[in-house]
């Protein structure tokens, strides 16, 4: 587990004017923050080198680019081993169309979020590169009809 750093409110102020604006410029940063330029720039920096800023990235819409079903899928494993979870985590690492991958407690062993373009493309996903892959044994699959909210905007 990585420890907790340490923040103030204005490192709050900061993490939360970028969560919704990852491009600002330093200047437009130090004005939401109410900062001078380089006071926000020297905090931004360390939340950075700190690993509390992991990175920035445009957010795509996608239906836009032809990605218009997202599913959750459920894995079971078919044996609890180190080796078996660790062809499992290869099998995701591998597959662009996973964009998240959980190891739960309970029924199933993870729980993905997938995009696909189609439906057909669920069923290639699930019959040619899950189910024949020999460390898992069971796949459920559920398609989103509506998504009522999604955000990676953390509650600061």
């Amino acid at each position: 587990m990585q420890e907790t750093v340490a923040l103030d409110a204005q490192d709050l102020a900061i993490l939360a004017a970028l969560q919704e604006n990852g491009a600002l410029t330093n200047t437009e940063l130090a004005e939401r923050v109410r900062l001078s330029a380089s006071q926000s720039s020297r905090r931004r920096q360390r939340l950075e080198e700190a690993g509390v800023i992991k990175g920035y990235r445009a957010e795509i819409e996608p239906a836009r680019v032809g990605l218009t079903v997202t599913v959750y899928i459920q894995v079971t494993l078919a044996t609890h081993s180190g080796q078996n979870a660790k062809r499992f985590r290869d099998l995701v690492a591998r597959t662009p169309e996973i964009l998240e991958a959980h190891a739960l407690t309970g029924d199933a062993d993870y729980l993905m979020k997938v995009v696909v373009e189609d439906l057909a493309a669920l069923g290639r996903l699930v019959n040619q590169v899950l189910l024949p892959h020999e460390s898992v044994e069971r796949v459920r699959s559920n398609v989103v009809l509506e998504t009522l909210k999604q955000g990676t905007k953390l509650p600061l």
